[in-house]
């Protein structure tokens, strides 16, 4: 997925993470702001990265302020943020199949 502007999502609620993203001319960079980045950065970083690599997002630059987000928070707020910056539509789910 390509960027082609400047979005966020989350808020910076406690347990809650902003996350912005924006073109990048190349490859992928994540400014982490985080209280508990000595403890748990390298963490959060993974799970942007893997966040972005599923969805195929190659150049882009991440800020992030992290309130003690769990991983599927994070998760939920680069894909919403990736989502909103490419301009694409939602991938359609079929609610009845899910259990």
């Amino acid at each position: 997925m390509k960027i082609v502007k400047n979005a966020a999502a989350g808020t910076m609620e406690s347990s809650d993470i902003l996350v912005t993203v924006q073109p990048a001319e190349q490859g992928i960079t994540i400014d982490l702001t985080s209280s508990i980045e000595e403890q748990f950065g390298r963490q959060i970083r993974q799970v942007i990265r893997e966040t972005l690599g599923c969805l195929g997002v190659e150049n882009v630059l991440v800020t992030a302020v992290d309130k003690g987000a769990l991983d599927c928070t994070i998760r939920a707020r680069v894909e919403t943020a990736v989502y909103r910056a490419a301009g694409a539509d939602w991938p359609e789910v079929d609610w009845g199949t899910l259990s």
